[in-house]
């Protein structure tokens, strides 16, 4: 049996900018938040409820690393809790999910009666709110494309930063046009833009949790490489699944021919999954075909 070099979590590599954002977030939150309520902005109110669940998802994110790193070097935990990470980004889907929904339902029942709102009040605030998520953007936008932990928080980000430029155009037409309606539009257009990304993000995190194979790994394209090295006879019992971002890993039982070099075999087929198909992380079974005869797959 062997496996390759141990990997490290790529959401690992980004805790300090992963806290910077969360502390950006967490201080804008307040004043969006605040700010909100007093203006009876519906736009406002849509973004602020997009920036708690930034706060609630960076956390979520942030805290599931460190939990993950700290697991490592329990005897127990042989994978650590890298799955954590996972489960945060599909707590960030759900919060999404649900300040959408709130904000599709406010602005059905203020179409009939838009408060008045200040404009001047909401273009500062969302000129302030812009800036904030700028920032956070930038500071999240790399990690995003190696972890979907960190992708959940940056997404939310993102939608914020467009939230932003919604508010902001909302309040600009309030104050040159007092178009009270402009409100609860900008309010129903933001919650709708973040739902595609956040059914994305769900469905991914599900793919991880129920150990699907990688959305870019051919499985029966894999079983025929690896057939295909010298002195291979078969492969079966094969299994690829992902344990975090940019964690792939595989198993199998690999029959060879008797006389066969069975180090040789390993290593060949394991040099050939990280360099072909990007899994470092293989354990594999090389047998003859005498021990495969009491080797059976199991039914599930």
């Amino acid at each position: 049996m062997g496996h390759g070099h141990t990997t490290t979590s790529a959401s690992g590599r980004y805790v300090g900018r992963l806290a910077a954002a969360f502390a950006i977030t967490a201080t804008f939150m307040v004043v969006e938040v605040t700010a909100g309520i007093a203006t009876s902005s519906l736009a406002l109110i849509s973004d602020g409820a997009h920036m708690v669940t930034d706060v609630i998802g960076v956390g979520l994110a942030l805290a599931a690393i460190l939990a993950a790193k700290r697991a490592r070097h329990r005897p127990s935990r042989t994978f650590g809790l890298y799955r954590a990470e996972v489960l945060a980004a599909l707590a960030n889907a759900v919060l999404l999910f649900g300040a959408a929904a709130y904000v599709l339902y406010e602005a059905v029942r203020r179409f009939s009666d838009p408060p008045e709102v200040p404009g001047l009040t909401v273009v500062i605030v969302a000129l302030l709110g812009l800036a904030a998520n700028v920032s956070s953007f930038l500071l999240l936008r790399k990690g995003s494309a190696e972890s979907l932990n960190i992708r959940g928080a940056y997404l939310e980000v993102l939608a914020d930063l467009f939230g932003s430029l919604g508010v902001l155009v909302s309040g600009a037409v309030i104050l040159l046009f007092g178009w009270s309606y402009a409100d609860p539009i900008i309010g129903v257009a933001i919650g709708l833009f973040v739902l595609p990304r956040t059914w994305t993000l769900a469905r991914r995190s599900l793919r991880i949790l129920f150990q699907h194979a990688p959305e870019r790994v051919d499985v029966d394209g894999l079983t025929e490489a690896v057939c295909a090295l010298p002195g291979v006879r078969e492969v079966h019992d094969v299994h690829v699944w992902t344990l975090t971002s940019g964690m792939e890993v595989a198993s199998a039982h690999v029959t060879v021919a008797p006389g066969t070099d069975q180090d040789e075999v390993l290593r060949a087929a394991q040099a050939m999954l990280a360099a072909d198909f990007h899994i470092e992380h293989a354990t594999l079974q090389v047998e003859t075909k005498a021990t495969a005869a009491s080797c059976h797959e199991l039914h599930w």
